[in-house]
């Protein structure tokens, strides 16, 4: 299992979910995932912290999050195997 970088997945991670338009669908950790597919595999429990204060040098904004994305080829989905 792997994500969109190639990194490999395991459950427990936090990750992000990028929907077919190219925007942030989730945020959560990956659960019941199983090794062999990155497809259609796995969810996300989504989480939604208490709030915190927020340093804006330590921020992006999510649009700037995807263009930086979409610089390094990450924006489209894998063609499938």
């Amino acid at each position: 299992m792997h994500y969109r970088n190639g990194r490999e997945a395991k459950n427990g991670d936090t990750i992000i979910q990028i929907g077919f338009d190219g925007k942030i669908n989730a945020l959560g950790v990956l659960a019941n995932a199983t090794p062999g597919n990155d497809y259609c595999n796995g969810t996300i429990a989504q989480i939604f912290p208490m709030p915190t204060s927020a340093c804006m040098c330590d921020c992006l904004h999510v649009e700037d999050l995807m263009e930086l994305l979409k610089q390094a080829g990450l924006d489209k989905r894998p063609a499938g195997k």
